[in-house]
């Protein structure tokens, strides 16, 4: 039977919906017992957070004060350590999990499947290739130790109402002297994380400046929405690199997720084929993205947007 080890994404004393939905694919490897492990700072909140999803056997909280910031380079040799035991080691497909699983198979010396979409046996995992045109079957010899990362826009999060058992556990692990946490700069403030929110805008090239993108700011402040960009948008300077949305960038699959002035290029459509709901604005009838969008609207967005933020203030009047 598998015994599956989960390395837990957490910010700010909050458990990232990531690690839900790792603990979801988990499930479907017929796992004897799922375990989440919790690197942090001492005194964190987040095991019992952890603790809480359905289907967790049980929390080992890693303390030290090297993992207040979450380092690769920092956390791998004592994810490798803590991960001995477990037949599967999983993390999620985000920025945090695309850093951190390859230097723990390294360190193990075991395969990395990355991107799971779907979980057909303990050995063989559907994942997305050519941009999300093509799904490959992939499998691993029986009896080996597999270290993966999971698509979370392909599975749900799992349930709370767990009440797992917290175990404290401290690595012998040498930490790394090379490298050490510097600052941190993030563009989306207190908005919702962009890989794991309920809600998502984006905006692309045709709004034509850093200023205008004040627009998005606002409309997703409005409604909880975290902040997304096309590659266009990125590419023109007028947002950070980690706000894009597509192939290149972040693959993400809200309940919501608003296209602003974004034609609907392949790259940028791969990254959103799994929202649920997509609504485009756009002055184009003839964008790509009206394709694939549930609610079309046609026009300039800079007429389309303030009405939009005018008419959520009336409703909540």
């Amino acid at each position: 039977m598998s015994k599956v080890l989960i390395v837990a994404e957490h910010a700010d004393g909050r458990l990232n919906a990531a690690t839900a939905k790792c603990v979801k694919a988990a499930g479907s490897l017929g796992a004897s017992e799922i375990v989440v492990a919790v690197f942090a700072a001492p005194g964190s909140p987040v095991p019992a957070l952890a603790a809480q999803l359905a289907g967790v056997a049980r929390v080992l909280e890693v303390s030290h004060a090297a993992n207040e910031h979450p380092l690769a380079a920092t956390l791998a040799p004592q994810v490798a350590e803590v991960a001995e035991p477990f037949t599967h080691v999983l993390g999620p497909s985000t920025t945090f999990g695309k850093d951190l699983m390859p230097r723990v198979a390294a360190l193990l010396g075991a395969p990395q499947v990355s991107d799971i979409m779907a979980v057909e046996s303990a050995t063989r995992f559907k994942r997305p290739i050519y941009a999300g045109n093509a799904i490959t079957t992939v499998e691993v010899a029986a009896g080996t130790k597999i270290v993966a990362t999971i698509r979370i826009a392909s599975f749900e999060a799992a349930a709370g109402g767990g009440a797992a058992q917290i175990e404290s556990v401290t690595p012998k692990a040498a930490l790394p002297a090379h490298t050490r946490f510097v600052s941190l700069e993030a563009a989306g403030g207190d908005r919702p994380d962009l890989q794991s929110a309920a809600k998502v805008i984006s905006g692309g090239r045709a709004l034509a400046s850093t200023d205008a993108f004040k627009l998005i700011y606002s409309l997703a402040d409005k409604i909880g929405a975290a902040v997304g960009a096309s590659r266009a948008a990125v590419d023109a300077g007028y947002v950070p690199s980690d706000m894009q949305v597509g192939q290149t960038g972040k693959i993400i699959a809200p309940e919501l997720y608003i296209a602003i002035g974004i034609s609907g290029a392949i790259q940028h459509l791969t990254g959103i084929k799994d929202a649920r709901t997509i609504v485009a604005i756009n002055k184009d009838p003839e964008a790509p993205i009206f394709e694939v969008a549930d609610i079309g609207l046609v026009g300039d967005l800079f007429t389309i947007v303030p009405e939009l933020e005018k008419l959520i203030a009336a409703g909540r009047k």
